[in-house]
């Protein structure tokens, strides 16, 4: 399999896309005004503690508080006397662990959710390429995708000679194989992060965040960038330094994969990308044989459905059905990734009356699943015929960073927000950039994305052309129409992706 990493970077967002094949199977979008907060570290207040929950809401500096539950409380930094209230693991006791106004470190585990806030943990970590630094964890846990008990050893006894006795450490699945001086050179840098970390907890305000994980380039080279990726392409000049300049530290080997995109088109177009993400937003799926999937999203659970649509198959019905069940399973699995679909999943596929059947289709959508690297467990068929999966959510979904409530559906439905629109906007005018080299041009959109482009004006500070953005009252929030102010003709869709 040829995996590729492709990064584009515009001055309000950042997307990186994972192709495997040539085929889009990941995307992160990371926004300005919606940065990552996963993993940081934030020095907080205890606001407010609820024994019939078993929990604390945390005040840490953000628009809401911080969810933090009884068990993840690190009994490491109580008091001797608290510490043995917690190990009665009752967690209607946490009133005698925190108290209202206490002072508290806590992480960030999730990321505030629609009207909920952060998940957050007091069991601190500081994660790296190929290890996790837990303080106060003392222990040594290593990767059960690992399965050489004899690497085990090599790597445990590497470790246990290397880090202090306080520490605790996580061993990654990319570790197999690396040597001593990589174990130390990693485990000195997490170190003496920690080392500062600490100061932050003695001398930095209240409710201030006293670690960011969350650098582009450090999250690339430590989650995402690893030998099985065969190059990786960016459109940023300083983006492609900073990742090379980590990248020698850790794994300099893998610093000729890194190209530099220097062309006139975008370069998600360049690689049929950007015509990919339109349908993320596509309740509906179209398979290869004619049949679709069909995939609705709410807060409780995703609900996916199969139907064969207009395939008919040219043998035996039983063979039909399996074959696009089959077919399904595999694309479902690539959506999930590509969506970022979390939570509780429940899968209707086409009714099969042979349990052989049923079986096959179960193992080929369990194999795809295996190269999610996000947490998730898949279980077999129901009594209702319904295959259920369980996903862990990491980040909020695309379809919640890339569209907004629609003010007029209340919520029942969702549109493109207007830093999105503003952002198509943008790669209008680049796509159509040699073709109306310095031709005026009249914008029009909805009020709402004329008053976002008004406030942000460096979106556009590298147009050429004079551009006047205009209110239009009877174009829709999610659109927007590009007019020539020489002949007054309208040319949005000579330089669309789709012209139909």
């Amino acid at each position: 399999m040829f995996c590729e990493i492709i990064v584009n970077v515009n001055l309000f967002e950042t997307r990186i896309a994972i192709l495997e094949d040539d085929k889009l199977v990941e995307l992160f979008a990371e926004k300005k005004e919606k940065e990552l907060i996963v993993g940081n570290i934030y020095k907080g207040i205890v606001k407010n503690v609820l024994p019939g929950m078993g929990a604390a809401f945390i005040d840490i500096g953000l628009a809401r508080t911080a969810f933090l539950h009884f068990k993840d409380i690190d009994p490491n930094t109580l008091a001797p006397a608290k510490r043995k209230i917690f190990n009665k693991r009752d967690s209607s006791l946490i009133n005698k662990i925190l108290q209202p106004n206490q002072e508290i470190i806590v992480q960030i585990k999730k990321d505030p959710i629609g009207k909920k806030g952060a998940r957050v943990t007091g069991r601190l970590s500081i994660p790296g390429k190929f290890l996790v630094l837990m303080p106060n964890q003392k222990k040594i846990a290593i990767s059960r995708k690992i399965n050489s008990s004899k690497e085990k050893d090599r790597i445990k006894q590497i470790l246990e000679n290397l880090k202090e006795e306080e520490d605790g450490l996580i061993v990654r699945t990319d570790t197999e194989g690396i040597t001593e001086d990589d174990f130390e050179q990693e485990y000195t840098g997490l170190n003496k992060t920690w080392k500062l970390v600490e100061k932050q907890i003695k001398y930095a305000k209240n409710l201030s965040c006293i670690y960011d994980e969350n650098d582009l380039s450090f999250t690339l080279v430590r989650d995402l960038f690893n030998s099985s990726v065969k190059r990786l392409v960016v459109d940023d000049k300083k983006l492609r330094q900073r990742i090379i300049s980590r990248l020698k530290n850790i794994t300099p080997e893998l610093v000729d994969r890194i190209e530099y995109y220097n062309e006139d088109s975008p370069i998600f177009d360049a690689y049929g990308i950007e015509n990919e993400i339109t349908t993320i937003f596509n309740s509906r799926i179209s398979l290869p044989s004619g049949g679709n999937i069909t995939i609705e999203q709410t807060e409780a659970l995703v609900a996916i459905d199969i139907n064969t649509g207009s395939f008919i198959g040219s043998g035996h019905y039983e063979e039909t059905i399996e074959r696009t069940n089959i077919e399904a399973a595999i694309e479902i699995a690539r959506q999930i990734r590509l969506r970022d679909l979390c939570g509780i999943m429940v899968i209707d596929f086409i009714d099969m009356r042979s349990d052989e059947s049923k079986e096959n289709v179960f193992n080929a959508f369990r194999k795809a699943m295996k190269s999610d690297r996000a947490k998730n467990k898949v279980f077999p068929f129901s009594q209702l015929g319904l295959v259920e999966i369980s996903r862990k959510r990491s980040r909020p979904s695309l379809l919640l960073s890339y569209s907004e409530q629609c003010p007029y559906c209340h919520g029942t439905g969702r549109l493109m927000s207007r830093d999105s629109i503003t952002i198509q906007i943008s790669r209008w005018l680049q796509r159509a950039g040699y073709f109306i080299q310095n031709d005026p041009l009249k914008i029009y959109a909805h009020k709402n994305v004329i008053g976002f482009i008004e406030s942000n004006p460096d979106i556009f500070k590298d147009t050429k052309n004079k551009i006047d953005f205009l209110i239009d009252p009877k174009i829709e929030p999610d659109e927007f129409r590009v007019v020539s102010a020489k002949t007054n003709k309208d040319i949005t869709l000579n330089y669309s992706l789709s012209k139909s």
